[in-house]
């Protein structure tokens, strides 16, 4: 009686499992506009991957970090072009990418024959498994992280940046946007500094900024972080659509402030040397006003981001 009893009560508890399950992913599908087709809750973060298809057969996927978009498959090359080669213009041999676990900035650093060895630092484990494997991203990507020159640091970048073991021709920081108190961190004046020491003389960098359009004040706050850190600063930005306008900054410790060229091996999509010239220009009504410095003691990126993202 006692065993019937209990496997009655063990197959209801199933059933509530199944069904919390499926409530879960219905729940979560209600965030979304295209169907959810993989989706992880890791210790840092909530990853969803969605797929759609138009009728003219146009696969768009997409990739969501905490609900936030990091990339529609449709765009990400001008998000991808735009941050990678205008600081590869400088000497490249090797490079660092904080961030960038989707592996779609190193499709692009890979496409210079004269990168040696490539460094990316990326916090998630998962982000970079399922960057590995999961076919629907290992096709946007190439396959970049079974390139020989990769090398895939799990770790936080903050604290790699304090043991880091080298010096760097390049950096990339592609990090999501600074919308939490862990992040921040990653958009303070102490973290471009560190930043800066690991580059080697000459050597250039560029942070992925957000949006001038939408986000100005977080925009220019990125800007003048960088100032303070000891950086001369070279501000541009692009049109992606999923996104709209996008900010980026490029960076150097240098006396003058790096130029914004190119010197890619093969034409771009999405940047040439005229579009990224006018990329630098910034309209009226978007350039910087009075913009504060973002600090470990007082993050006010985080309170901007919060305001300007409401």
């Amino acid at each position: 009686m006692l065993v019937a009893a209990t496997a009655v009560v063990a197959a209801g508890l199933g059933g509530t499992y199944v069904y919390a399950d499926r409530f879960e992913v219905t729940a979560q599908q209600a965030l979304f506009a295209h169907p959810i087709v993989w989706q992880s809750r890791t210790p840092y973060q909530q990853i969803v991957l969605t797929e759609s298809f138009s009728p003219f057969g146009t696969t768009d996927t997409r990739l969501y970090l905490n609900g936030g978009l990091q990339f529609s498959s449709i765009d990400e090359y001008r998000y991808h072009e735009a941050l990678v080669h205008p600081v590869l213009a400088g000497t490249h041999r090797s490079v660092l990418v904080l961030g960038g676990g989707d592996g779609l900035a190193l499709r692009e650093i890979l496409r210079y024959p004269d990168v040696a060895e490539v460094t990316l630092v990326e916090l998630d484990p998962a982000m970079i498994e399922l960057a590995r494997t999961d076919e629907r991203l290992t096709a946007l990507n190439q396959g970049a992280f079974d390139d020989p020159r990769v090398r895939v640091v799990t770790a936080d970048a903050f604290t790699w940046l304090r043991g880091a073991p080298g010096l760097f021709d390049a950096i990339i920081v592609d990090l999501p946007d600074p919308d939490q108190t862990s992040v921040a961190k990653l958009y303070s004046q102490e973290f471009y500094a560190m930043t800066a020491n690991v580059l080697a003389p000459g050597a250039r960098m560029v942070v992925q900024s957000g949006s001038p359009f939408f986000a100005p004040r977080s925009f220019w706050t990125i800007e003048a972080t960088l100032r303070a850190a000891g950086l001369r600063t070279t501000p541009y930005h692009v049109d992606v659509p999923s996104f709209g306008d996008w900010g980026y900054v490029l960076a150097a410790v240098t006396p003058e402030p790096p130029a914004a060229a190119l010197r890619a091996p093969g034409p771009l999509r999405s940047l040439d040397d005229r579009t990224l010239a006018a990329a630098t220009v910034f309209p009226p009504d978007r350039r910087a006003v009075d913009p504060e410095v973002s600090t470990l003691m007082r993050p006010v990126i985080l309170d901007l981001q919060r305001q300007e993202w409401r």
